[in-house]
């Protein structure tokens, strides 16, 4: 995992799931009271974070590939 999601004094993790070297976390920072989903992939050493409103929360969480492509095109 990445230092963002380790630093317990300023994010929580609030759902984490891993399978076949993939980790998605759903954070809250505490800071701005903002969430964020954040992909890593374990065997490249590949990340990304994407800002989540908490209405698309559970579908960034669930689906974070397809979060991470519209968020790369907007």
């Amino acid at each position: 995992m990445h230092p963002t999601v380790t630093d317990t004094d300023l994010f929580r993790e609030l759902d984490h799931r891993e399978n076949d070297g993939i980790e998605v976390s759903l954070l809250w920072n505490r800071a701005d009271d903002s969430l964020a989903v954040v992909v890593s992939d374990t065997r490249t050493d590949a990340y990304f974070e994407v800002a989540v409103s908490p209405e698309h929360a559970r579908e960034a969480f669930t689906h974070p590939f397809a979060w991470e492509s519209a968020y790369a095109s907007a």
